[in-house]
């Protein structure tokens, strides 16, 4: 893994760090520098809020398949295996950037502009995905964000005592993971008692929680009493909530893209949760995080 310096931007009640080796968003701290974040102890998980793109969860075999031709394809992407460039650097602000080049081309033929936007506005962080088509034929990509908040927050509330409250009621069945880390065809049923999610570790005994589509464009994760994190995502129709049982994080993964359902061997651009750029086409993914008292 390449060492890269942390990126450092604040505001008065936030302060975040961010490794230009994905972009990845290493921690969130509140103004007495409480981590709102995971230890990324690695018994469970080092991650900490890898950037999934061109692809979210795995594809059937480690390959996409673009007009016939397949290009191996690991997990999650590779944008979170890549150093980006640093475009801006403010005291509450950031920008990363990341072109196509020899070295995407093998594994994704398309020229693309990926940006990463951090913005500490106040109690909030405001994250953008400007995704950018610099190519000259359309151009199939998926996008999702993975950020892993500490489970429990740090005010003295028991894990056991944390839950997700989605903005509305959430009564569909949810995806199913496969072992090979796909999209089962089956489903299972949904722990969501309406809009509540009562967080306990055997819900991931079975990898992620996997709603496709997702109504909610917000939710609010933490403890019975005490700050809380506001979670809004206006542009991803799904979501994915993970952990591993024990770990001191949970997982909260708004995607605009999924797996391959299993067996999946067509198009790249005919794959569920695909959306696709003409040329010179840009879309911004968004995700915001407050800290409310």
């Amino acid at each position: 893994m390449t060492e890269t310096p942390l990126v450092r931007i604040a505001s008065d009640t936030l302060s975040a760090a961010i490794d230009p080796y994905g972009a990845e968003l290493t921690w969130l701290r509140d103004a007495e520098g409480r981590d709102l974040m995971t230890d990324a102890d690695p018994a469970f998980w080092t991650g900490r809020a890898p950037i999934l793109f061109p692809i979210v969860g795995r594809v059937n075999g480690d390959v996409i398949r673009v007009d016939g031709i397949e290009y191996p394809m690991p997990k999650h992407g590779f944008a979170r295996h890549t150093v980006f460039a640093v475009v801006r650097q403010e005291a509450s602000r950031a920008t990363f950037r990341l072109v196509d080049s020899s070295d995407t081309q093998d594994n994704y033929p398309f020229h693309f502009l990926l940006e990463l936007d951090f913005v500490l506005d106040g109690a909030t962080l405001i994250m953008t995905a400007r995704i950018g088509n610099s190519g000259d034929v359309p151009m199939p990509v998926s996008f999702g964000w993975h950020p892993a908040f500490a489970w429990p927050l740090p005010y003295g509330v028991p894990r056991a005592d944390h839950r997700i409250v989605f903005d509305q009621d959430e009564p569909g069945r949810l995806k199913r993971i496969t072992e090979e880390g796909l999209i089962a065809w089956d489903e299972r049923n949904s722990p969501v008692e309406g809009r509540t999610l009562v967080l306990r570790d055997a819900l991931f005994g079975d990898d992620a929680l996997v709603w496709n589509p997702i109504g909610s464009q917000r939710l609010t994760y933490g403890g019975t009493t005490g700050p809380t994190l506001d979670i809004e995502f206006p542009d991803t129709p799904m979501l994915g909530i993970w952990t591993k049982p024990g770990a001191h994080y949970v997982c909260v993964e708004p995607w605009h893209g999924i797996a391959d359902p299993e067996g999946y061997e067509g198009e790249f651009r005919a794959k569920p949760g695909i959306f696709e750029l003409a040329p010179d086409e840009e879309r911004h993914i968004v995700m915001r995080v407050t800290l409310t008292s």
